[in-house]
């Protein structure tokens, strides 16, 4: 009976997951991630109202401006760049077209050179692969994405409008959460029992170590990849290098993949067609990576996941299998907050019924071998 309960309440959480969380996302999320926001500052307001005996809501309404400023000047300046790379990548896209496809033609005729030495399997499959991705990229068809775009307008016009609506809730709300915050805790935490408290505050420590210390490590580094990456492309003046940058680092951020994958690829094509230096040059920046993630991750990683690496393995895979690109970033961080969930003992009592009822079944299964 425990046992049937429990897997009714799981299903019971599956369900509220899949068919209540997303509809109370859309009503809540502003207010949700300004709860994050205002947990995030409290320690900073705290120090600040100590030293300077000011009050939270002056200290809080000068820090969600700067913030918030710092951020939006930030994004306008990659927006205006972006814009401007955009705009210049459709106004020369027939060029660029026939740039890269002359590319793939030389890969062609450079692995026709092979066709004496490869097994014929091998370099069909070579020829095959390459004449198939000539004919998409001269298939692609640029004014036909900019006309389906533009009969999008309404559409994004709305979607514009209801995210400035959103952004300006998100931000009084980070304000009046982050003013208000120790009052609001404490009408939260003075109604929940000691022991209750105890625990989730165990569990939401545990949560934090996993998913935030992950999360926040792994963008950490994939910001850092970023400027590595833009910088690069600046010197070497590489036409559209900051949309390339922001490319490679969201590649960076998803697991086993990397900016690699498509650097090291370029960089034998630049080789074949005689491009020597813009070879050099793109293995220089992606060293300069593989360098920064060899010496800076563990630094920055530390010990926060201590997940082994056939675990993280294996949540990849999983969430790769269940969701997606998506689910590659999500799978190691839940496999690391069951695992520590369960070397709390959450899962303890679920076991010792399993257990129980394994040795039942037992029992059962030799009184009839017996009779």
């Amino acid at each position: 009976m425990r046992i049937g309960i429990r897997g009714a309440l799981i299903v019971a959480v599956a369900l509220l997951l899949i068919y209540v969380v997303p509809p109370l996302w859309t009503l809540l999320g502003p207010f949700v991630l300004a709860l994050i926001v205002a947990w995030l500052l409290n320690p900073l307001v705290r120090w600040l109202h100590r030293k300077l005996s000011i009050s939270r809501g002056a200290i809080s309404m000068v820090l969600i401006v700067l913030i918030f400023c710092a951020i939006g000047a930030a994004l306008y300046g990659l927006g205006f760049m972006a814009v401007g790379q955009i705009r210049s990548l459709i106004d020369n896209w027939p060029s660029v077209m026939e740039t890269v496809v002359g590319t793939v033609n030389s890969v062609a005729a450079w692995l026709g050179g092979f066709q004496d030495l490869l097994p014929e399997g091998i370099l069909s499959t070579g020829e095959g692969l390459v004449e198939w991705l000539g004919s998409w990229l001269e298939s692609l068809d640029l004014s036909g994405w900019l006309t389906t775009l533009a009969g999008q307008a309404p559409s994004l016009v709305s979607g514009l409008s209801a995210f400035a609506v959103s952004a300006v809730v998100f931000v009084m709300a980070s304000y009046f959460i982050t003013a208000d915050y120790p009052h609001l805790r404490f009408l939260i935490t003075d109604r929940v029992p000691a022991d209750t408290r105890d625990f989730c505050a165990t569990v939401k420590r545990l949560f934090v170590q996993a998913f935030g210390g992950y999360l926040k490590s792994q963008l950490l580094l994939s910001l850092v990849v970023f400027f590595i990456l833009a910088v690069g492309f600046l010197l070497i003046d590489q036409p559209y290098g900051l949309l390339l940058a922001v490319l490679f680092a969201v590649l960076d951020f998803i697991p086993i993949i990397g900016a690699g994958t498509v650097m090291v690829p370029w960089a034998v094509v630049d080789l074949i067609i005689g491009n020597y230096m813009g070879a050099a040059q793109l293995m220089v920046i992606w060293g300069v990576i593989a360098l920064f993630r060899r010496l800076g991750e563990p630094k920055i990683l530390g010990n926060q996941t201590g997940l082994p690496p056939i675990l993280s393995l294996v949540g990849i895979y999983a969430g790769m299998r269940l969701g997606g690109v998506l689910g590659m970033i999500v799978g190691p961080i839940l496999l690391l907050v069951l695992l520590n969930l369960g070397k709390l003992g959450v899962f303890r009592p679920a076991a010792a019924d399993l257990r129980a009822a394994a040795r039942d079944v037992i029992s059962v299964l030799r009184a009839g071998d017996r009779s």
